[in-house]
C-alpha cells in the first residue's frame, strides 16, 4: 500500500522526534474504535475506520495493524454477546469451527510480521469482492442447494462439512493478517454452504472473529511492536460500539443486511484499491 508506506514511513519520523499524541487524535482514535466496533458486528469490516485513522496520526503501517487488532477484541467479545440469542442450539458447530479458526489467526497473524507488505495487496481486495459475490448471490445458491437436497434425499450437514471448514480457516489466516471484510467472507462461506437464517450466521461470525482477533492478539503480544495508549482506546471504543452495532443489527430484515454488507464491502474494496 503506497500510502500505507508513505504514512509509515512519517509516523517513524513523528514518533523520533518525541511527539506525543494530541487530544484530538485521541478523541479520533476512540471515535474510530466505537464505530469499528458497531459496523464488525453488524457486518464486519470495521477496521477500515480504525486502520486509516490510526495511520494518519503518524503511527508506522505494522505498529497501526498490530494495535488495531488487540483494540477491536473487546468489540468482537461484546458483539458476540449482544447476538447471544442467535447462538442458542450452535455451540458444537462453534467449537468444529473454533479449531480452525485459532490455528488460521496465528498462521495470519505470523504472515503479517515475516511477508513483505506487497504480498497479500493484491489478493484482498479480489478475495473481498468474492465474498461479496457470494452474499448477492447465497439467496439463489441456497435454495438450489436444497432443491438438490430434495431431489436426492440428501440433509444438510450442520457444520457445512470438510469444504467449509477449509473455507473459513482460510479466511481465519487473512483475517489474522487483516480482519478487514473477514466477517463478510465468513457470512458469504456460511450462507452457501449452512441451511440457516442470516442473523444466526452473524451470530457465529460474530464469535468466530473474536476468536481470530483473540489468537492473533495473543500472538502480537510477545512478538510485534504496538502502542498501549492506542490500543487502551480502541479497545474502549469498540467494547461500546459492539452492543450498539448488535442491537441494531439484529433488528434488520435479511435483505437488508444483505444490502449493507455488500455496500460496506464495496466501500472496501473501493478503499483498498486506492491505498
Amino acid at each position: 500500500m503506497a500510502l500505507a508506506r508513505h504514512l509509515a514511513g512519517h509516523g517513524r519520523r513523528f514518533r523520533e522526534g518525541g511527539d506525543s499524541v494530541t487530544p484530538w487524535e485521541m478523541l479520533a482514535v476512540f471515535a474510530a474504535g466505537a464505530g469499528a466496533g458497531a459496523v464488525n458486528t453488524v457486518v464486519g469490516s470495521g477496521s477500515l475506520i480504525t486502520f486509516p485513522v490510526l495511520l494518519a496520526t503518524g503511527m508506522p503501517a505494522v505498529t497501526a495493524a498490530v494495535s488495531n487488532a488487540l483494540g477491536v477484541i473487546p468489540g468482537s467479545i461484546s458483539g458476540a454477546i449482544g447476538y447471544r440469542a442467535e447462538l442458542s442450539g450452535q455451540s458444537r458447530r462453534i467449537l468444529k469451527m473454533s479449531a480452525g479458526a485459532l490455528l488460521g489467526g496465528l498462521t495470519g497473524a505470523t504472515l503479517l510480521l515475516v511477508l513483505p507488505t506487497t504480498a497479500f495487496e493484491k489478493i484482498v481486495p479480489a478475495l473481498v469482492a468474492l465474498a461479496l459475490v457470494l452474499v448477492i448471490l447465497q439467496p439463489l445458491i441456497s435454495k438450489s442447494v436444497r432443491r438438490r437436497r430434495e431431489r436426492t434425499s440428501g440433509a444438510a450437514r450442520p457444520d457445512g462439512g470438510p469444504l467449509l471448514l477449509t473455507g473459513l480457516t482460510l479466511a481465519s489466516v487473512y483475517g489474522g493478517y487483516f480482519p478487514a471484510a473477514q466477517g463478510i467472507i465468513y457470512l458469504s462461506l456460511m450462507g452457501v454452504l449452512l441451511d440457516e437464517t442470516l442473523q444466526r450466521l452473524n451470530a457465529v461470525k460474530n464469535v468466530l472473529v473474536a476468536l481470530v482477533n483473540t489468537a492473533a492478539a495473543l500472538f502480537f503480544l510477545f512478538s510485534a511492536d504496538f502502542d498501549w495508549t492506542t490500543v487502551l482506546l480502541v479497545a474502549v471504543g469498540s467494547a461500546l460500539g459492539g452492543p450498539i452495532g448488535a442491537k441494531a443489527g439484529r433488528r434488520l430484515s435479511p435483505a437488508v443486511l444483505r444490502i449493507l454488507i455488500v455496500a460496506v464491502g464495496t466501500f472496501a474494496i473501493v478503499q483498498l484499491l486506492r491505498q
